[in-house]
């Protein structure tokens, strides 16, 4: 067995993999693979809708939210959220958190004023901002639950005031329970809890749709797709049919209160031993440590050649850290068993 903490495209259950494999010879016993079908035929559109109806129900979707299963990935989200969100204040607030929140910061300076109101950029976004305020004067604040590359993730939601609130979620959704009705926009690439990449998933509060007073390009304007159910232009089909697969999967196996609880053991254990062995050293802010990556350093570097052939010897895959922080990044999405965090324990009490 291999255990794979990979960042992203990262692990997805057996059976999902095997029920995908199928599909692409024999798509519902049609004779025909799922890759060579109309997307606009009965059969993917019956796909599409269950992947739609997934979300809605895992995360206690409210009604009034419409769901779209769009492409770009979440790069192309920082845009199609800074348009869509766009409102007569023409200025936005973000809290940067690392790389992809500066990002997102930047695409949205095509669209207005952005006003970064709080970061941890300082301390090389090793912690989650704390004690600032929102401004009541600007359209929206975004923020993104979790930051895969230096292992941060939101505790708790910003408080906003009555300023409408964006995330781009794409390496936590669906591992915790969530408040839907707390968020104007929530977004998402699939390739880390929900599929393969290829596909991001836009939840948007209908409201949000006509009112931004900017000129918004067709395939930008969330809108379009809504008026289209996701399928203004060609879908992504096989990506849309993976996340309806892995979607299934976790509704069958509990929901997300369920992984929510799987989750928190998988964290609880890694961090347990990164604090208890002396030749290890976690990267993040203990009270802001992501349940989905954890990052983490060994003390001393003359070790990395034997650790590293160690986590060979134990076919584990995925662990070396980003290369903006360095050191060691365990990826602990939704199909990553305990069992696979066990083994990097045990080799890291064997260093």
């Amino acid at each position: 067995m291999v255990h794979n903490f990979s960042a992203g495209p990262c692990i997805l259950p057996q059976e999902v993999f095997k029920e995908a494999s199928e599909a692409i010879l024999n798509f519902n016993n049609l004779g025909l693979s799922l890759i060579e079908i109309s997307h606009r035929s009965a059969a993917f559109v019956d796909v599409m809708e269950e992947a739609r109806a997934l979300v809605k129900e895992l995360l206690n979707v409210p009604n009034g939210y419409t769901v779209l299963f769009l492409q770009g990935g979440a790069s192309l989200g920082f845009l199609k959220a800074a348009y869509n969100m766009a409102g007569t204040h023409k200025k936005s607030a973000y809290i940067n958190t690392g790389t992809w929140s500066t990002k997102a910061i930047k695409e949205a300076r095509f669209t207005g004023e952005v006003d970064v109101i709080a970061s941890s950029e300082d301390k090389g976004f090793n912690y989650i901002p704390k004690g600032y305020t929102v401004p009541q004067d600007v359209d929206y604040l975004h923020f993104t639950t979790n930051n895969t590359i230096y292992g941060t993730q939101f505790k708790a939601l910003p408080e906003v005031g009555n300023v409408p609130l964006v995330a781009d979620m794409s390496s936590d959704i669906f591992s915790k329970e969530i408040d839907a009705s707390a968020f104007d926009l929530i977004y998402a690439g699939a390739q880390k809890n929900m599929g393969p990449a290829g596909t991001t998933v836009f939840i948007v509060k209908d409201e949000v749709f006509g009112r931004s007073p900017l000129q918004i390009p067709t395939m930008l304007n969330l809108e379009t797709h809504a008026k289209k159910d996701s399928m203004f232009n060609t879908p992504p089909v096989f990506a849309v049919y993976v996340s309806m697969l892995n979607l299934r999967w976790l509704k069958k196996n509990g929901g997300v209160k369920a992984i929510e609880a799987v989750n928190n053991k998988k964290a609880e254990t890694i961090y347990n031993e990164i604090d208890r062995n002396d030749k290890f050293v976690g990267f993040a802010a203990k009270e802001d440590r992501s349940n989905m990556n954890a990052t983490f350093n060994l003390v001393d570097d003359s070790l990395k050649e034997r650790f590293d052939q160690l986590l060979k010897e134990a076919n584990i895959n995925g662990l070396k850290g980003h290369r903006s922080v360095g050191g060691y990044r365990a990826s602990m999405y939704n199909a990553l068993p305990l069992s696979s965090v066990e083994a990097v324990v045990e080799v890291m009490r064997a260093l």
